[in-house]
Order: structure tokens, then C-alpha cells, then sequence
């Protein structure tokens, strides 16, 4: 007697397809992006997809995708009928269009939103950051009008030498789950991208139930970014220190004896000024850390240490010499 048996692995992406189900992303984007008639997935099914094949196959081509799924039980992954052919590279293609046709970053906003509505995140703080991609090899700037432009740019990981793109995302504070993402050019500054972000966010956080906050770097407290809309919503916010009222300030708290300190925990201790800076009024804290202050007071003392060995030895010199 015969008997074929076929074996087929789901290892860890059986739980990350159930997540998938769990939050219903494919029904969620082919309401967005209707079906082929003619295709044996839907958009969202390619989607999810890419995304199991990003999980466990990182390092290979989309184009070997369906070399991937040869050995996936894809009837619990996905529902009978799919099988690993479905997702061949004409397939993924198109769905990546229909996403770009569509907005990938409407669609991304789309679907956190309606996540962290589902599952109970609270939005209420969010933190702004960007960082950048090298890349390598050639890219044609005129062959799409509508594309981020690759290019060379200020490089956060240090490689000057190669071309970038930038990419600007906001995640809640709550379990850190990216809002809001979008890509800029290689060469877009994090100020420019803080301007036109505070500005969109203006009418989102007026119109929201209770207050909204948009934490940020330095970048983000700029006289331009407050009058274009930072100044009509709440946000927090390191004060560059290239600002003269931001060392007064400082100066103001550790010199004043009359200014009593208040404990933030036991390392920690704060004071707070209100200020009226750019026409805007704010309120200003001063934070002062133990472990902050021995470690600049060892510093302090490496460098004059450095320097005493310095000059003693030049005068050690001189006194060789005859007069």
C-alpha cells in the first residue's frame, strides 16, 4: 500500500497570520482597493502576503516569494484556494501599485487609526521622529515625477558617501505604535518635515475629543514651525540650546537660591518658568540629574587634568632651555 504525505509549516507566521485575521487587514484594505475579478488574490491578501514573507524570508527578492510559500499550509494562513503561484512577482507588483495609486501613506494612517481605535491605544501623546535609509546603486530622478527623490543628504548612520531617502513616522506613546508614516526626499531636513506635519496636525488635534500632544526634538521648536501651526496645538519639546534665553533660563535656575527645586525621583529634581518666547506662551522646565552632573564634573576634571599634564610639560621644556 502507497501512501503521499505532504509537510507543511506554519513555525511562527501561523501567529502573526492570526494577528492579521485577529485585526481583519485584508477585508480593511480590499474596501479600499476593490478586487480583480480576474486575480486569484485581492490586494490584501498580497499585502498580508509580503508581509509574512518580510517576517520570515527577509533577505531574498519579493520575486522569489511563491519559492517561500512552497512549503506554507497557506489554506490556514490565508483560506483555501491560495497557493504559493498566487503570489508571484506580476501579482505583487500590481498590488503595490494599486497601494501607491491609492496613497501608502493614507493607507497606513487609515489603518493604525482604525487599530488603535479597535484595540483600545490611547493616542493622546505621540512622539515625532525621522531617520534615514542608505541606499545603493542607480536611481533615474526624472523617471517618476511623483516619487521621493534619492539623493545624498545629512546621514544619521554616518555614510555620507551614499544616497538616502528619509522617512518621517509618528508613533503613540501607548505600546509605541506607529500613527502617521511618510517618506521624504534624501536631502529633507527634519525641520522642514516638523513644519508640515505640525501644520497637518492642526485641524486633526482641534477636531479630536480631548487634548492631543506632538512630542519632538529640538527641530521641532523653530519661530517659522510655530507661526505655520505648532503655536496653535499642544507639544512638548526639547529647547535648542543655540537660544540665549534657553542658557539664561538654566543660568536663572541654578543660580538663584531663592528658587526652590522640586523632586522629580530620587536622581532627578526640576524647576519650571513661564515664558513668553516667539509670541507664543509656554511653559519651560529646567531638569537637573545627579548622574548628569558627576558625570560632567569627571569630565571637567579628565580635561583639566589633561591640561595640567600639557603645560607642565611644555615648562619642562622651557627650563631645559638656557637664558
Amino acid at each position: 500500500m502507497n501512501t503521499h504525505a505532504e509537510v507543511e509549516r506554519l513555525d511562527h507566521l501561523g501567529i502573526t497570520a492570526g494577528v492579521i485575521k485577529d485585526l481583519k487587514l485584508i477585508e480593511f484594505i480590499d474596501e479600499r482597493i476593490p478586487k480583480d475579478t480576474r486575480e486569484e488574490i485581492s490586494c490584501g491578501e498580497a499585502v498580508a502576503g509580503m508581509i509574512l514573507n518580510g517576517l520570515g524570508f527577509s533577505d531574498r527578492p519579493l520575486t522569489l516569494t511563491p519559492q517561500f510559500f512552497e512549503n506554507k499550509a497557506l489554506s490556514r494562513l490565508f483560506r483555501p484556494g491560495v497557493n504559493a503561484e498566487s503570489f508571484n512577482r506580476f501579482k505583487l507588483g500590481r498590488a503595490l501599485d494599486d497601494c501607491h495609486a491609492y496613497g501608502c501613506d493614507l493607507l497606513f494612517a487609515e489603518t493604525s487609526a482604525k487599530i488603535c481605535k479597535a484595540e483600545g491605544v490611547d493616542t493622546k501623546f505621540n512622539s515625532l521622529d525621522t531617520t534615514a535609509f542608505a541606499l545603493t546603486g542607480d536611481y533615474n530622478a526624472d523617471s517618476d515625477e511623483h516619487t521621493i527623490e534619492i539623493t545624498h543628504g545629512y546621514s544619521k548612520d554616518h555614510r555620507p558617501d551614499l544616497k538616502q531617502a528619509v522617512l518621517e513616522i509618528m508613533c503613540s506613546h501607548d505600546g509605541g505604535i506607529p500613527v502617521i508614516s511618510k517618506a521624504w526626499n534624501g536631502n529633507a531636513s527634519d525641520t522642514k518635515i516638523f513644519r508640515e506635519r505640525a501644520k497637518a496636525l492642526t485641524d486633526s488635534f482641534k477636531a479630536a475629543e480631548g487634548p492631543h500632544y506632538l512630542i519632538a526634538d529640538s527641530k521641532l521648536y523653530d519661530a517659522e514651525t510655530i507661526e505655520k501651526g505648532l503655536g496653535s496645538i499642544p507639544f512638548i519639546t526639547l529647547i535648542p540650546g543655540t537660544l540665549k534665553l534657553e542658557n539664561t533660563t538654566i543660568n536663572s535656575a541654578l543660580q538663584n537660591p531663592l528658587r526652590e527645586w522640586t523632586p522629580l525621583d530620587e536622581k532627578h529634581r526640576f524647576q519650571t518658568f513661564d515664558i513668553v518666547h516667539n509670541d507664543l506662551q509656554q511653559r519651560w522646565m529646567v531638569v537637573h540629574s545627579e548622574e548628569r552632573q558627576n558625570k560632567a564634573e569627571k569630565s571637567v576634571s579628565a580635561k583639566f587634568e589633561k591640561e595640567r599634564e600639557k603645560i607642565e610639560k611644555e615648562l619642562k621644556k622651557l627650563h631645559a632651555e638656557e637664558f
